[in-house]
């Protein structure tokens, strides 16, 4: 009898081991419909945005082009889905999308214990506060017994109640389903602060009537490293939302933008540069891409400072200097890359 369970236990186990290994991958999956399934916010300017057309535009949205580019040559073999903070992980998990790329934060908890995994930080951010000038407010700390607005299903809400509780201040929160909702009661003058990651009020701000009625205060209270999320378990897929990044900054580093690339390509002599645009070596294969997917991406997208200048950079309304989110090679930058090799 018990010789019979062991069988049947390892009968199952195997049939078990089959049907996991059957089963398609994401890059798989992706490569039959044709195009990648990207999760995006509601509407965060520079971020994930659509205009009045539906075309979708931000650094979010450029990391999915990347992958689209990477897979199919096509920075537009992508569709975006639009996701509330709440709604977002589940959407990820379900297999409703294959990546969510929505100004999300990498925080311990949800890596370990969401079932997803973290890619690479394609922004380094900070939350802050934004209030009216008319207030004559200068720091966070005279913030007491302020009534703030805020999206559920953040990091924004913990921090908040961290910042109030560790400095003995009060205050009332308001907290609404989604991004809008929160500017949209701040607005009204239902609270009189809006709190979110600094990049996301700078965002906000220009949707304001006035953007100039109003000020980002100077404190930042916490570490906001966003970044595209897959789900955990495959590794292939990881890596190709992983590198599609890296490529864009080691490309920054090595001065090859959309603009120069094909030039580079033809005359370079420079190893480590054909090697990332695939004239010499093996590097697409490693992952089941073409030769020239990092081309591709330098080529449609832009290497990482193109693609911070046309979305959030000094000349677009959002108007945020590049900081922490320079290269590692200038002052005050910690954007790194590992060598494509």
């Amino acid at each position: 009898m018990k010789s019979n369970v062991c069988k049947l236990l390892s009968t199952a186990a195997i049939a078990a081991t089959i049907s996991a290994g059957a089963a398609a991958s994401t890059l798989e999956d992706v490569k039959a419909k044709g195009f990648v399934q990207c999760g995006v916010s509601t509407g965060v300017p520079g971020f994930s945005n659509a205009d009045d057309k539906g075309n979708w535009t931000g650094i979010d949205v450029d990391a999915c082009r990347a992958v689209a580019s990477a897979i199919f040559g096509d920075a537009q073999k992508v569709k975006f889905t639009p996701l509330s903070a709440k709604e977002r992980f589940t959407a990820l998990q379900s297999g409703e999308i294959d990546i969510l790329a929505r100004n999300t934060t990498w925080t311990y908890t949800r890596d370990a214990s969401l079932g997803l995994d973290f890619t690479a930080v394609n922004f380094y951010d900070g939350q802050g506060f934004m209030v009216r000038k008319d207030l004559g407010v200068k720091s966070a700390m005279d913030l007491d017994g302020a009534t703030v607005c805020t999206e559920q299903g953040t990091t924004t809400e913990l921090n908040m109640a961290d910042f109030f509780r560790k400095n003995k201040l009060s205050y009332v929160p308001v907290v609404v389903q989604k991004a809008d909702e929160a500017l949209a009661a701040y607005d009204s003058g239902r609270c009189d602060v809006y709190t979110t990651d600094k990049s996301g009020l700078a965002a906000h701000r220009t949707k304001l009537a006035d953007p100039s009625a109003h000020v980002i205060l100077p404190e930042t209270i916490s570490k906001e490293p966003l970044g595209p999320v897959v789900r955990h378990g495959d590794n292939q897929w990881k890596d190709i939302v992983t590198w599609s990044m890296y490529v864009q900054v080691n490309a920054e580093e090595m001065d090859i933008s959309s603009k120069n690339v094909a030039k580079i390509k033809s005359e370079t002599n420079d190893p480590g540069i054909k090697r990332l645009l695939g004239v010499e070596g093996d590097m697409g294969a490693q992952l089941e891409l073409p030769a020239d997917w990092a081309y591709n991406i330098i080529a449609n997208v832009g290497n990482y400072g193109e693609v911070f200048e046309r979305n959030v950079g000094p000349s677009t309304p959002v108007d945020l200097p590049r900081g922490l989110n320079a290269l590692w090679t200038e002052a005050g930058g910690i954007m790194y890359a590992p060598p494509v090799r």
